[in-house]
C-alpha cells in the first residue's frame, strides 16, 4: 500500500497486488481511425469529428493568477497563508481532475468503438519547446490521452499504431498521394492540384489512418 498526500490535503491510498493475466485475445482489425494532434480541441479524427478539448487550464487561468497574487501578500507561517494555499492547490487539483476525467471518457469512447487507432509518434515536450506553445499544448494533455488509450485498447485486445514521425502526413494528399514539398504551419486548409480542399488536421488523421492500415497488411 502506497499512501499519498495531495497539496489540497486530501490522502490517497494506492494498493499493488498481483493476479492471473486477463488480458483478452487479439481482435481482428476492421475499424480504423486515425488521431492527429491539433493545437486548438486537442486532436482531430479521421471520422471529421474534433475532440473539443475545453482548455481547463486556460479558461482559470487569471483566477489562478488571482489566487497566487493572494497569496504572495500573505505572511509565510500565518493562518492567512496556509488558508490561501490551500485555496490554490484546490484551483489546480480541480483543473487536473476535470483533464482526467475529460481524457477518460474520451479514450474510453474509441476503445469501445474502434479496433485500431492511429496516431503520430511525436514528441510532446520537444513540441512544446521548439513552437514556443508550451501552455498550449501541455494544458490539453495528449501524451497522457495516448497512454490512457493505449491501455485500454490492449486490455480489449486491440492496438494502438503509432506512425512515424516524419510521416508526411500533413503535406500527403489523402486523394491522390500527391506530396508537397513546403506547407507553412499557417496554411490551415489543405488544397492540392487534384482538387482535394480539406482542413489540414483532417487530411492528417485520414493519413495516418491509412498509413496504419498499410503498416499492419505489411
Amino acid at each position: 500500500v502506497t499512501v499519498s498526500r495531495e497539496p489540497s490535503g486530501k490522502y490517497f491510498a494506492s494498493l499493488l497486488f498481483c493476479s492471473e493475466n486477463q488480458a483478452a485475445k487479439k481482435r481482428p482489425a476492421e475499424k480504423f481511425i486515425g488521431i492527429d494532434f491539433a493545437m486548438q480541441g486537442m486532436c482531430v479524427f479521421s471520422t471529421g469529428e474534433r475532440a473539443e478539448y475545453p482548455m481547463f487550464y486556460r479558461n482559470t487561468e487569471k483566477k489562478i493568477a488571482w489566487e497566487q497574487r493572494k497569496l504572495s501578500r500573505c505572511v509565510k507561517g500565518s493562518r492567512n497563508y496556509l488558508r490561501q494555499r490551500h485555496r490554490v492547490a484546490l484551483c489546480h487539483e480541480k483543473i487536473r481532475n476535470q483533464r482526467k476525467d475529460f481524457l477518460h471518457k474520451l479514450s474510453r469512447g474509441i476503445a469501445d468503438r474502434y479496433d485500431v487507432a492511429a496516431v503520430e509518434d511525436i514528441n510532446m515536450k520537444a513540441m512544446s519547446r521548439c513552437m514556443h506553445f508550451g501552455k498550449s499544448v501541455l494544458d490539453n494533455s495528449y501524451g497522457k490521452f495516448r497512454e490512457m488509450l493505449e491501455y485500454k485498447l490492449r486490455r480489449q485486445g486491440k492496438r494502438l499504431v503509432k506512425v512515424d514521425r516524419f510521416f508526411p502526413s500533413s503535406k500527403k494528399c489523402c486523394k491522390c498521394g500527391a506530396v508537397k514539398k513546403e506547407l507553412k504551419l499557417s496554411e490551415r486548409i489543405y488544397i492540392c492540384p487534384c482538387g482535394n480542399r480539406m482542413d489540414r488536421d483532417l487530411n492528417a488523421a485520414i493519413n495516418i489512418r491509412e498509413e496504419a492500415r498499410r503498416m499492419l497488411c505489411a
